[in-house]
């Protein structure tokens, strides 16, 4: 990427073990990793889980970044992140101890079934609007419009913000 600097925007979740701990270690091992720098990070919401198995409420949090690594190594780092924190994908949608998803990188297209860019389903999805929103009030999703519009029509259903923040090590420096 010769060094070239693109904004992405990063869903975190987790709804087993010490849910804000894992965040917050998974926001501090994100910033160790070089060729990415957390811009931003948005209130954690607690949110019911979407779809799959009966399973616990999550925490949610949303972070800007700029990259300077191709979207398919930045998803090998995340990956990497959520291995670290005993991450198994045995069930889709099941319960997790730390999920990561890249929304989206730079308005970038992709329907590689490994890195659908954007995400094909945060569109609908209050818990990455919502704490988008907040975090980018001025945010839009490529191919769906103002995050603003979006988390107006999906609505905070299931959905509430937690008094719990998450820290920047560098504070956006």
């Amino acid at each position: 990427m010769n060094g070239e600097q693109r904004a992405a925007v990063l869903a975190l979740g987790s709804n087993l073990g010490e849910r804000r701990d894992i965040l917050q270690g998974a926001v501090d091992a994100i910033e160790r990793i070089d060729g990415v720098r957390v811009v931003a990070a948005s209130p954690v919401y607690e949110t019911a889980p979407v779809g799959g198995p009966q399973q616990p409420d999550y925490l949610n949090a949303v972070l800007l970044v700029t990259t300077s690594l191709p979207s398919r190594e930045l998803l090998d780092r995340l990956h990497e992140v959520e291995a670290a924190f005993d991450r198994v994908r045995l069930v889709r949608w099941g319960p997790r101890t730390l999920d990561i998803d890249i929304i989206t990188v730079a308005g970038e297209r992709s329907d590689d079934p490994e890195l659908t860019l954007p995400h094909p389903r945060a569109h609908e999805r209050a818990f990455v609007l919502a704490p988008w929103h907040d975090a980018e009030p001025d945010a839009v999703l490529p191919g769906h419009g103002a995050v603003a519009d979006l988390a107006a029509a999906v609505g905070q259903a299931g959905i509430r913000r937690s008094a719990v923040p998450l820290v920047l090590q560098e504070a956006g420096s």
